[in-house]
């Protein structure tokens, strides 16, 4: 009844024809979720190009690849269990703003200075590839040395990961988001998933972090010929997650007709709508007559 309950949205002139294809997909990453049903844990990506049966639900987190510096292309594309490590953090040395001044006595020192800035950031670095993790996944800036830090030790990263990408991956490896590593990292801060892999999806690089152990996030990719396409996708698939969300809570606490009532007010609304305007008319109300499931044999003719 959950499919049929999703199927109600998906009667656009675009969709109809794949509505039994996305609403499986749509009731899949619903029960994902678990018993919150936060859909804060739903992924909807568009990519044009390739066939809408191309579309897939993954169950884990799907995001587009992020900039990238050189030496990232020396990085691991793949990678079984990984560990990973998730930053609210910038690993990136930074040139001086142009009024920062430092003023010191003795030039000597100078270096003492630019030694502690290095200093800074390789300790951060070690201790993040010390901590175990394969995969490093930051909200903010990877510069170009701690790219080829990581490269150097087979650890994939990435920087700049969108906030909601970036929580939905909590969600499904279990990993905590840190906000400093200048000491040692506790193991059970991070996560792990079944299998990352970094794939050609339309014309860009995706990553795809997938299977992962008491997940509660979900990605479907939209696949289609034409933007116009993936838009009306997008817009029918997202109102087929919220009726399938709402008769799935009421499920949840125990009452077994939600989706079966759902389902029936969304099927007989229209023609309730229909006989109200249609009664309106023959009460006299002016407008163009609209025809309802009450209209008399001679109306409909006319």
């Amino acid at each position: 009844m959950l499919r049929k309950c999703a199927e109600t949205t998906l009667n656009s002139k675009l969709v109809a024809d794949y509505k039994e294809f996305f609403s499986e997909m749509v009731v899949r990453a619903i029960q994902i979720l678990g018993d919150d049903l936060d859909y804060r844990g739903i992924g909807i990506k568009k990519v044009t190009g390739g066939s809408v049966m191309d579309s897939t639900l993954i169950n884990g987190v799907a995001f587009k690849k992020t900039f990238s510096y050189a030496g990232f292309e020396q990085q691991p594309r793949s990678s079984v269990k990984p560990k990973f490590l998730l930053l609210n953090l910038e690993l990136e040395l930074k040139s001086e703003k142009d009024n920062a001044e430092i003023r010191i006595a003795d030039p000597s020192k100078f270096q003492a200075i630019v030694d502690a800035e290095w200093n800074i950031i390789y300790e951060k670095l070690d201790n993040i590839a010390e901590s175990g993790a394969n995969v490093v996944l930051s909200k903010l800036a990877i510069g170009d040395l701690a790219t080829q830090y990581f490269a150097d030790r087979d650890i994939f990263c990435a920087g700049r990961v969108e906030h909601a990408d970036l929580d939905r991956t909590r969600r499904a490896t279990g990993a905590a988001v840190q906000t400093t590593v200048t000491v040692g990292l506790d193991p059970s801060v991070l996560g792990s998933c079944g299998k990352f892999e970094e794939v050609q999806i339309g014309a860009e690089r995706w990553n795809l972090f997938k299977d992962c152990e008491n997940t509660k996030a979900a990605t479907l990719i939209i696949r289609g010929g034409a933007q116009q396409f993936v838009d009306e996708a997008e817009r029918s698939i997202h109102d087929s997650f919220m009726i399938v969300k709402s008769a799935s809570d009421k499920e949840h606490r125990g009452d077994e007709q939600a989706p079966t009532e759902a389902h029936g007010r969304f099927q007989h609304g229209v023609p309730v709508v229909w006989r109200g305007l249609h009664r309106e008319r023959r009460e006299g109300h002016p407008g163009e007559l609209h025809l309802g499931a009450d209209a008399t044999a001679s109306e409909w003719k006319s």
